[in-house]
């Protein structure tokens, strides 16, 4: 990893992420203590509110933030399909969604079979491709607001994955994205 990237990490808030059920799609169950999120076997029956999700299967976390340097922590496992990163307070939770910068979500996962669960995905244009000898089972995710960086790592193994390209969130509250398609995610204490 790039010992500089580590050094500044140091320096980063380990956040206290959960997720908010206010926000979950009606195919997602978000544990008691909003520590994980997997998928149902049947949509449950939420109200359809504004802050839901109802096309992507994603939920965001609860905390927010508008300032600062913050990290945390994903168990991810051996699975398929699911991505972790940020969004925009403002991003659209109703119809079709892509997970870019340009829809105001920064996120990275794995998209595909389990045989090409060592191939992650960076959700961006141009989508890029990260190549790993090994499946992470927990990855680190950082944010530094005020620089407007979004970073991910192995967070077993100390590796940088990916770093998008500085942005500005303008002064909008970004908070944890979290998409589940197959695997359960699981955030780490």
């Amino acid at each position: 990893m790039d010992r500089d990237f580590w050094k500044r990490l140091l320096s980063y808030t380990k956040a206290n992420v959960t997720l908010d059920p206010a926000t979950v799609h009606p195919i997602l169950v978000v544990s008691e203590d909003g520590k994980s999120v997997r998928r149902a076997d049947a949509l449950q029956d939420l109200p359809d509110t504004p802050e839901r999700f109802d096309a992507r299967h994603c939920v965001l976390g609860s905390e927010g933030f508008t300032s600062g340097r913050h990290y945390w922590e994903v168990e991810v496992g051996n699975g398929k399909y699911w991505a972790v990163g940020v969004a925009r307070e403002s991003v659209r939770r109703k119809g079709w969604i892509s997970p870019r910068p340009e829809e105001g979500i920064w996120a990275m996962g794995i998209h595909g079979s389990k045989a090409h669960c060592n191939v992650y995905r960076t959700f961006c244009t141009p989508s890029a491709c990260l190549y790993m000898s090994e499946s992470a089972k927990r990855i680190g995710a950082s944010l530094d607001y005020e620089v407007g960086q979004v970073a991910f790592l192995d967070a077993d193994w100390k590796l940088l994955l990916f770093s998008f390209p500085q942005d500005s969130f303008n002064g909008e509250r970004i908070l944890p994205y979290f998409w589940v398609r197959g695997s359960p995610l699981r955030l780490c204490s």
